[in-house]
């Protein structure tokens, strides 16, 4: 059809053409690659958190870790027969596993916190094997204490980025401070009576024990190779910064939170280190054996206790767990002096209960109270200041009890430690009262 144009009028000018604007294309829609913004359903993905079973996972290689830190307890007996060593010498090879948990508190916390969970928990891990190969072949007193400094580090690496790896991967869940204490409690209690049982029934009494360790160690190591932890923001928090090695310390901010937890959990600690130093002993004077399953036992239902306390409060606010904890601390040690003085059974299993519940109850309230306040790119050394500071309690009381022993008597000796953690104990729980008024 032929198209006809109107011309314009005089006077007027002709339109100007006006050309069409063009609509973009839509731009073609790419998977995001490295570095992109992941979309709305990536980023639900990525945050949401993993299985509750991936916290049982990840709380196992503290449970291993901790089951090698008390596996030799029952064995002294044997090597002490073995090698021909004195009490003192005792002492020394206890005071190696000390220094070196302490010793790796040091640097263990800071280290998680700059460069991650599993680049301190897998030289850990193989640290305890190395360790378990020096106990089950040990020729001398020397290989024992290497053994035992071997073992506090590998502990001391558990209870810094073990416990926060398993926190980490609660993502502010409540499991996740319940199983990372849980696990610790759990492990050192298993550790005896593994230890007892198989050194009384299976030939090779200290070769046996710690091939099995080796392997639970073997089976913890693939355990921390697939943990699921959550990227770490570097530029989150204040331990990018200073030395490696330095005393293990909370933000400002916390450090009362800190101190609030020490308050009920060094005392605790320190109840149970006395009743293990004293416990076996006395149990069997008053049963007529030396049965090394016998001793396990015992340290296993005080562990027991411990781990049972903490699920039974798991819902209870901070402060009454804590205030918990010094209550039964209080109780163990006054059952224990009894006990000793008297040389009653019934007190001595009032002793080894309560103190479990006070050791678990102090563990569980300082734990979940630092890290529920204490940002994660410090939540290791939280952790590595707080059992910094009930293991150094703990550590000193067992080795100056043996000497004050030697020189007044085992009772006087026992009496005064054991009034000497009560008023620590009590102590503790008057300033959580007073000043843990606000504790969630």
């Amino acid at each position: 059809m032929p198209v006809t144009r109107t011309a314009p009028e005089p006077g007027t000018r002709a339109p100007r053409p006006t050309a069409a604007r063009a609509v973009p294309a839509p731009r073609p829609t790419l998977p995001p690659g490295p570095g992109s913004t992941p979309g709305p359903v990536a980023a639900m993905r990525a945050a949401a958190p993993p299985p509750t079973r991936e916290i049982w996972f990840a709380a196992w290689p503290v449970v291993a870790l901790f089951i090698l830190s008390n596996t030799a307890m029952p064995l002294y007996a044997v090597w002490q027969r073995q090698l021909a060593f004195s009490s003192g010498t005792l002492t020394l090879i206890y005071a190696a596993y000390m220094v070196g948990l302490l010793g790796a508190l040091l640097v263990a916390g800071v280290a998680s916190d700059r460069v991650g969970r599993k680049p301190v928990l897998v030289p850990a891990l193989l640290l305890g094997l190395v360790a378990c190969l020096v106990y089950a072949t040990a020729p001398s007193v020397a290989a024992l204490v290497v053994a035992r400094l071997l073992t506090g580090v590998a502990t001391g690496a558990a209870v810094s980025a073990g416990m926060a790896a398993v926190t980490d991967i609660a993502a502010g869940r409540s499991s996740g401070p319940l199983l990372a204490s849980t696990g610790m409690v759990l492990g050192a209690g298993i550790g005896p009576v593994l230890a007892g049982v198989l050194s009384e029934t299976a030939p090779g009494p200290t070769l046996t024990v710690f091939v099995v360790e080796a392997l639970l160690l073997v089976t913890a190591l693939a355990s921390v190779v697939r943990m699921p932890l959550p990227r770490r923001d570097r530029g989150s928090g204040a331990a990018a910064s200073g030395s490696w090695v330095r005393l293990p310390a909370v933000p400002r901010a916390n450090r009362r939170h800190l101190v609030l937890g020490l308050a009920a959990f060094a005392p605790g600690i320190s109840a149970t280190s006395f009743v293990l130093s004293l416990g076996p002993s006395l149990l069997a004077g008053l049963l007529g054996t030396a049965n090394r399953a016998l001793a396990g036992g015992m340290a296993l239902a005080m562990f027991l206790s411990a781990t049972g306390v903490q699920f039974a409060l798991r819902r209870m606010a901070v402060r009454t767990v804590l205030l918990t904890s010094g209550a039964a601390t209080v109780a163990a040690t006054l059952a224990l002096v009894t006990a000793v003085h008297t040389a009653a059974l019934a007190p001595l299993v009032a002793a080894v209960v309560l103190a479990g519940a006070g050791q678990g109850a102090g563990q569980l309230g300082g734990l979940t109270l630092l890290s529920r306040e204490v940002p994660a790119a410090r939540r290791a050394e939280a952790n590595a200041a707080l059992n910094a500071g009930g293991y150094l309690l703990a550590g000193v009381l067992p080795v100056a009890d043996g000497y004050l022993s030697d020189a007044i008597g085992l009772p006087a000796a026992a009496t005064a430690f054991g009034l000497a953690v009560a008023a620590l104990a009590a102590a503790g729980a008057a300033l959580v009262a007073v000043r843990g008024g606000d504790t969630p």
